[in-house]
């Protein structure tokens, strides 16, 4: 369906601009009547696509936070909340996050709420974004509020940003290391062990190894690809089951190196969006169930869980905490403390200052520890080729 971009006067004479998605530009015109608003000029945009239907036209995390931290500049600036809206309709470079931004600007103007209209776009504004604007706007500190919140979604977008940017190299380095095997297999192994099968001498163990494996990829490379292919997407579609996910989470958290990795980017999350909320005026047992949904790994979602059960019945909030072997045991006797001094803002603050900080340090060191792992599985590649490959070429070059 396309979208079109569109000028209007209210009865006030104030100029109203924003996008609508239409079948024709009279069903446009049809619309913005039925709202009292002259028409000033109606335009289509043309290869513009209707976001969540084309992964291409889907909302960045990037942009979200752009908007966000803009968003609260202008609102703690006094502007009215619709007239930064539409500044920032303007402002955004991203097409798909413009096309949603004037659909909000249009139901707030309407008389919705900010926090109503976001969370009809569950795809682009999380459950957590949804519950601290909501927090703001019941307490009526919804510049606070959005500055707290676009600082903490800027922090969480710069921890990520390092994480994946650290395991850039690595993954590159193993892809092309795969790539080079590939191609040596199919291509140059069997012209070097050629020489060897025609000699018709006794080979060992690891160079028939070696040839039945290039042999099966020259010819089977087409099944190959198709084994592959199958893999890859029936364990995507057994980890989009809960039991399937739970599992591939487990794993994540057992990794060597990267394990204890991810168990800190979780338990950032964790306490980085309670203490978010929190300081937004949510209670403690709403704050861990929108934590829940944002810490993003079925193990630390189950512990939530059952921690919120707990809450409920008026225990402690460190109780189910305290027991969990990916919970470490100050992060329970700190939060533990937080709540029997009611200052439990101040306590996450700090455990999450002090896990970044952990994380950082562990990025930082991460391709430390990756290049020594990297040099020993080129060199067991190497030294594959070599037993199987050149000593019995060797050895047939000093029997002649």
């Amino acid at each position: 369906m396309p979208i079109f971009k569109y000028k209007a006067l209210t009865r006030d004479k104030k100029l109203r601009t924003g996008m609508a998605e239409a079948n024709s530009r009279e069903y446009v015109e049809d619309i913005l009547k039925e709202k009292g608003l002259s028409i000033v000029a109606i335009s289509p945009l043309t290869g513009v696509k209707k976001p969540g239907l084309d992964f291409l036209s889907r909302v960045k995390k990037k942009d979200v936070v752009i908007f966000s931290r803009q968003f609260s500049v202008l609102i703690s600036a006094n502007v009215a909340m619709v007239q930064a809206l539409k500044i920032l309709i303007d402002q955004t470079s991203g097409q798909a996050l413009k096309i949603i931004i004037s659909e909000v600007t249009d139901e707030v103007d309407a008389g919705s709420p900010l926090s109503e209209a976001l969370s009809k776009r569950p795809d682009v504004f999380s459950g957590f974004y949804v519950s601290v604007i909501r927090s703001g706007e019941t307490s009526g500190k919804l510049d606070e509020v959005l500055n707290y919140l676009a600082d903490e979604m800027e922090k969480d977008y710069d921890m990520m940003g390092k994480v994946r940017g650290a395991m850039i190299y690595p993954v590159f380095v193993l892809c092309a290391l795969a790539a080079v095997g590939a191609v040596m297999m199919v291509f140059v192994v069997p012209k070097l062990t050629a020489i060897l099968t025609e000699s018709g001498a006794e080979l060992p163990l690891s160079t028939k190894i070696v040839i039945g494996a290039s042999d099966f990829m020259a010819e089977y490379w087409w099944l190959l690809i198709l084994i592959i292919g199958g893999l890859f997407f029936a364990v995507r579609f057994y980890i989009k089951r809960p039991k399937g996910r739970k599992q591939a989470d487990l794993v994540k958290l057992k990794l060597p190196i990267f394990g204890h990795l991810f168990q800190l980017i979780y338990l950032v999350r964790f306490t980085r969006s309670m203490n978010t909320l929190i300081v937004g005026g949510v209670t403690i047992s709403n704050s861990l169930k929108v934590s829940a949904e944002v810490v993003g790994n079925a193990v630390y979602r189950e512990l939530v869980e059952k921690t919120i059960k707990e809450v409920e019945d008026g225990n402690s909030i460190s109780s189910v905490f305290i027991n969990s072997g990916y919970i470490p045991k100050m992060v329970s006797q700190m939060l533990n403390i937080g709540e029997k001094t009611g200052k439990m803002d101040i306590v996450l603050a700090r455990i999450t200052n002090f896990y970044s900080r952990e994380i950082d340090n562990m990025v930082a060191n991460l391709m430390t520890l990756m290049e020594p792992i990297i040099m020993v599985i080129m060199g067991v590649a190497v030294g594959i080729m070599v037993a199987a490959i050149i000593l019995p070429m060797y050895n047939l070059a000093g029997s002649l």
